[in-house]
C-alpha cells in the first residue's frame, strides 16, 4: 500500500483527523490527530484508528501499522 491511501482510508473514517503517514511499503507510522480522541484511553484511540484500515489489515493488503493518536492538545504539547 502506499502512504497516501492509508492515510486517506483514516481521513475516510475520521474527516476531523489530521493524518500523516510515513513508511516503506510494508510497515507504517500513521500520525493522527483529533478532538475525538479526549477522555479516551491509549488503547480506544489506537482502536478508532484500526477500525478505518481492519479490512485492508484483514486482507493482508497493509501488513503493519503503528499509530501515534493524539489530541490537538497533545500535540501542541
Amino acid at each position: 500500500m502506499e502512504t497516501e491511501a492509508i492515510a486517506t482510508l483514516i481521513r475516510a473514517g475520521m474527516p476531523d483527523a489530521a493524518v500523516q503517514v510515513t513508511g516503506d511499503g510494508s510497515h507504517f507510522e500513521a500520525v493522527v490527530v483529533s478532538a475525538a480522541f479526549a477522555g479516551l484511553t491509549p488503547l480506544k484511540k489506537q482502536r478508532l484508528v484500526m477500525d478505518t484500515v481492519r479490512e485492508q489489515l484483514a486482507s493482508g493488503e497493509l501488513h503493519a501499522l503503528s499509530i501515534k493518536a493524539l489530541t490537538p492538545a497533545e500535540r501542541a504539547g
